[in-house]
């Protein structure tokens, strides 16, 4: 691995991670207020579970450079999580449960 795309690796995650703990800080900042909403819960929840879809990355990066505050910052990450543009949620966690395909159940005896 090249050391400028480990380094970018690291920048990547470093942003992500500023994201992830500036949601955190405004999350406590309103908890027990009447901005307190489960939409935030979730949106940490997805920043911290799934990885970020590439636009959602350039987007968030491009805000926090701008100097975006958290209240902004968590209502642009609600608002890309809404329109399901933030992460890419695996729906293989859905598939492991156990399902029934078919409750016939032929059985040929062997002879």
């Amino acid at each position: 691995m090249r050391a400028g795309g480990a380094s970018e690796t690291a920048a990547i995650g470093g942003q992500l991670g500023r994201v992830y703990e500036r949601l955190k800080r405004h999350a406590e900042q309103v908890r027990g207020t009447l901005m307190e909403t489960p939409d935030v819960a979730r949106a940490i929840d997805d920043v911290y579970r799934y990885p970020l879809r590439s636009a959602a990355t350039d987007t968030l990066n491009r805000q926090l450079r701008g100097g975006i505050d958290d209240a902004q910052l968590a209502e642009l990450v609600i608002a890309l999580r809404d329109d399901d543009r933030l992460s890419i949620v695996d729906d293989g966690e859905q598939a492991r449960e156990p399902q029934i395909i078919c409750s016939l159940g032929l059985y040929e005896p062997r002879r």
